[in-house]
């Protein structure tokens, strides 16, 4: 049973932002710190990333274990009520991350999907991921050159 009435249970809801949420705000303050400087939600890149970094082909999402499935087998048979909706909606999410990510490997893409809660928690770490991989490229570039 859920513990919200249906009027609070929609408020909240209703309050779930798509962009701009705090894991995107603390990895991108991250970043910057390091130094990498990104696009924010490029409506030009297949599956709009959180973080794109569009010279070295790379795109970085932050998921929330809710909306795309995190331990999904699990979290599935805790859901109450709406449940025939809820199970669409969030499969259909994971099949979405699935084409994006094929999409964008298959054009020469390095993806990165962070989970909302590990970022919270240690957001430094993957902005270390990111930059490892971006200077990983840029190494690349200059002995390819040579």
């Amino acid at each position: 049973m859920d513990r919200l009435t249906p009027t609070q249970r929609r408020k909240c809801m209703q309050a779930n932002k798509s962009k701009g949420t705090k894991p995107e705000i603390l990895l991108g303050k991250a970043m910057w710190r390091i130094g990498l400087r990104y696009r924010k939600n490029s409506s030009l890149i297949f599956g709009k990333p959180d973080f794109s970094f569009k010279k070295y082909k790379i795109a970085v999402f932050v998921d929330g274990e809710f909306w795309h499935g995190k331990d999904w087998e699990k979290r599935k048979a805790g859901i109450k009520t709406n449940r025939e909706f809820w199970t669409a909606k969030i499969e259909r999410n994971m099949r979405r991350d699935r084409e994006v990510n094929d999409y964008l490997t298959r054009n020469g893409w390095q993806v990165f999907r962070f989970w909302a809660g590990d970022v919270v928690k240690n957001p430094q770490i993957f902005a270390e991921k990111i930059r490892k991989e971006i200077y990983g490229k840029l190494s690349d570039n200059q002995s390819n050159k040579k």
